[in-house]
């Protein structure tokens, strides 16, 4: 798809979100336009319902079934398979840095943190399906940098019933830290605290 038809799209398929994570979903995408979500397994959605804005506001809602063979169900825990609650947290994370990207950010999305996580619940291998709900309580773009930042509220659900809220969750979008040039050591290929000016 074209970059102007991924900003006016309001669902996604779970095709068009692998092909989001390897780079391959737009055809003409801006300078600067280093994102991508998690490839499978570590891409927690299988499609996206709803995008919204409103102003800074928004909405987002997605989905994903689950599996019995899921990766994690195989090693947490045996004899005792639960989904790490921390995998219903980046999944708000995923969604978060796609809403700031379907949104006109530029750049490469990374989990800033969040204020309180609350786990109710647990997924098992023979619940259904997982719905996450996210309300965008603000979303900006920095001018002097380039940078973009979302602050938004999350749930998880399995099967109709909440199993993780997360408060005031917080995503960015920032130019030049996409490390393009792995495996072979580059201009990004140290972590550590990212520059402040």
């Amino acid at each position: 798809m074209r970059y102007s038809e991924f900003q006016d799209k309001t669902s996604f398929t779970q095709q068009e979100l692998i092909a989001f994570a390897y780079g391959k979903a737009i055809q003409d995408p801006p300078a600067d336009f280093d994102a991508r979500l998690p490839a499978p397994p570590f891409l927690m959605i299988d499609r996206i319902l709803a995008l919204e804005k409103n102003g800074a506001r928004g909405k987002i809602i997605a989905e994903q079934e689950i599996r019995l063979d899921a990766w994690y169900f195989q090693c947490h825990f045996l004899s005792d398979p639960v989904q790490p609650g921390c995998l219903g947290v980046d999944a708000v994370w995923q969604l978060m840095g796609f809403y700031c990207l379907w949104r006109g950010a530029l750049g490469a999305g990374r989990a800033l943190g969040c204020g309180e996580v609350a786990f109710s619940g647990q997924i098992r291998p023979y619940n259904r399906l997982v719905r996450i709900e996210i309300d965008v309580l603000r979303y900006s773009q920095l001018k002097k940098t380039g940078a973009s930042l979302i602050v938004a509220d999350g749930r998880v659900a399995v099967d109709g019933e909440v199993v993780t809220t997360v408060k005031q969750a917080r995503t960015g979008v920032f130019k030049g830290i996409a490390y393009k040039d792995y495996p072979l050591p580059g201009l990004n290929s140290m972590g550590g605290i990212m520059e402040r000016e």
